[in-house]
C-alpha cells in the first residue's frame, strides 16, 4: 500500500514513467527493477546488487535483461533460482497459490477487512512479542494484512511456482566472475542438494554453504550478522582491487 498522502505513480502522471504490464507478477517486478535503474541511477555509477530468495532470480533477470547497467557484483543469498515447486516449502505452498488461491481470498476479504486499524496493530504487536521481534516491523505486517497486498502476495507466489523451474545456467555461466551464491544449510525453500548440484556445475564458481546455520527467513533474527557478512565480502573484493 502506498504510505498515507501519497500516490502511486502512472505514466499520465510522468511521462518518462515506463508502463509496465501485470506489474504484481513475476515479469512486472522484474521489468520495475530494470525500469528504476535505467531511469533513477547515474549510467557511470557501479552497481552491487544482493539478492535474497526470490530476490535472486529478480537479479539474474536484472543481469540477463539488462546488460548496459554496470553491474560489478552481485550476492545471491538463500537463492531461489530453480524448482521452487520441488522444494519441500514448496510442495505445500504450490496447491495453495495455484490451485486454491481464489478460495483463500473469501476468508481474507470477511475477515480482514472490517477489522478497524488499532485492532489490527494490537494483533501484530502481539505476533511480534511472540516472535520476538522488533517493534519497527509492525508497519510492514500492518501494511501486509491489507487484503489487496495478501491478493498480490498469493498471486505473485503462484507466478514463482509456475516460472522458477529450471535454473538458468546460461546467466550464470556469463557473469559466473561477478556472482556470490549463499546457500542454507537446511533450507525448506532452496535444500542443500541445489547448493551440491550447483558447485557439480559450476566448480569454478564462488558458491558458498552457510556454516552459521542461519535460516532462510534471516532477515527476522539474523539480520545483523547476515549485513556484516556481506559488507566484509565487500570490504575484500575492495582490497583486491586496491591491490
Amino acid at each position: 500500500m502506498a504510505p498515507e498522502g501519497k500516490k502511486i505513480l502512472t505514466t499520465s502522471d510522468d511521462p518518462n514513467a515506463q508502463e509496465i504490464k501485470d506489474i504484481y507478477g513475476l515479469r512486472g517486478q522484474v521489468e520495475h527493477k530494470l525500469a528504476f535503474l535505467r531511469t533513477h541511477v547515474p549510467k557511470e555509477m557501479k552497481l552491487v546488487v544482493i539478492g535474497h530468495s526470490i530476490g535472486c532470480y529478480i537479479s539474474l533477470q536484472i543481469l540477463k535483461h539488462g546488460p548496459e547497467l554496470p553491474i560489478i557484483r552481485c550476492f545471491l543469498l538463500f537463492p531461489t533460482i530453480e524448482r521452487m515447486s520441488e522444494s519441500p516449502n514448496g510442495k505445500i505452498a504450490t496447491p495453495l497459490v495455484c490451485w486454491f488461491r481464489y478460495a483463500l481470498y473469501i476468508p481474507v476479504y470477511l475477515l480482514l477487512k472490517p477489522w478497524p486499524v488499532n485492532i489490527k496493530s494490537l494483533m501484530v504487536r502481539m505476533c511480534l512479542r511472540m516472535m520476538n521481534l522488533q517493534s519497527s516491523s509492525e508497519f510492514s505486517l500492518l501494511n501486509m494484512l491489507e487484503p489487496s497486498c495478501l491478493v498480490n502476495v498469493a498471486y505473485l507466489a503462484s507466478q514463482e511456482m509456475m516460472e522458477v523451474v529450471k535454473r538458468d545456467n546460461e546467466t550464470i555461466r556469463e557473469h559466473l566472475s561477478k556472482l556470490t551464491f549463499y546457500y542454507g544449510t537446511k533450507d525448506a525453500w532452496c535444500p542443500k542438494e541445489y547448493y551440491e548440484d550447483m558447485k557439480r556445475d559450476f566448480p569454478e564458481g564462488d558458491i558458498r554453504l552457510c556454516e552459521k546455520m542461519m535460516p532462510h527467513a534471516f532477515v527476522l533474527h539474523f539480520h545483523r550478522e547476515m549485513a556484516a557478512m556481506v559488507a566484509a565480502w565487500l570490504k575484500d573484493d575492495l582490497s583486491k582491487v586496491q591491490h
